[in-house]
């Protein structure tokens, strides 16, 4: 499988997301800064953690209108699976790609810790090597990952299975309405999550539990 890694002014976690995707792929991915809008032909595209644009406005905001992001959406409509982590979650969001909004976290403090989160839909093309309702660690750094939804929006996501992964366990770090840590849209071929995956994939960061979603996605589960 082919993949790409898009990269933005301020974000700071391609590196850890390339890492990732070469070792478990076997492949290095190709990467696109952010002004190029003839994107390569791809099975997966990921927009990784950091802080694009210092967060200017609304974190997200400016990153979703970049010329990368309109041949993305153009991508995604065609079927190519996006996956956005932490800040690469809030440019899904702000580009309408997923439903729902993040907000400041509950304690309008930065948080940076790891929490355990449950495979809330292990039926997707991002999960399917965990078992169903599987709790798993993953770490989380952010300041805005208030997942949000209005009731109609929430009762639809919900209902259509669209809610991936949840914390677990009393560790929701944000406020999270539902617990919500990662969601997918309609069609399950984009999934935006707050958790970093790919800082928990191997012996050396302590634990391989993010591995799944990678696994899962590459078809590569041993």
């Amino acid at each position: 499988m082919k993949s790409a890694v898009i990269q933005l002014p301020g974000l700071n976690r391609d590196r850890d997301m390339i890492a990732a995707l070469t070792k478990i792929s076997g492949k290095a991915p190709v990467t696109v800064w952010q002004t190029d809008t003839d994107l390569p032909d791809v099975d997966l595209i990921v927009i990784p953690g950091g802080f694009s644009y210092g967060d200017y406005l609304r974190c997200g905001a400016i990153a979703a209108r970049m010329p990368v992001m309109r041949a993305v959406a153009e991508k995604a409509a065609k079927g190519v699976k996006v996956i956005g982590v932490c800040n690469g979650f809030q440019i899904l969001l702000e580009a309408g790609l997923l439903p729902g909004a993040l907000m400041r976290n509950a304690s309008l403090k930065f948080v940076c810790r790891e929490v355990k989160l449950q495979i809330a839909n292990a039926n997707t093309a991002f999960t399917n090597v965990y078992q169903p309702n599987q709790i798993i660690r993953c770490p989380v750094a952010h300041h805005d990952g208030n997942y949000f939804a209005d009731a109609a929006t929430l009762e639809r996501i919900e209902g259509n299975g669209q809610v991936v992964f949840r914390y677990a366990d009393g560790t929701n770090p944000n406020g999270s309405i539902n617990d919500i840590a990662g969601v997918m849209n309609e069609n399950g071929h984009v999934l935006g999550l707050m958790p970093h995956p790919e800082n928990l994939i191997e012996a050396a960061h302590g634990g391989s539990d993010g591995r799944g979603l990678f696994e899962s996605v590459l078809g590569k589960a041993a």
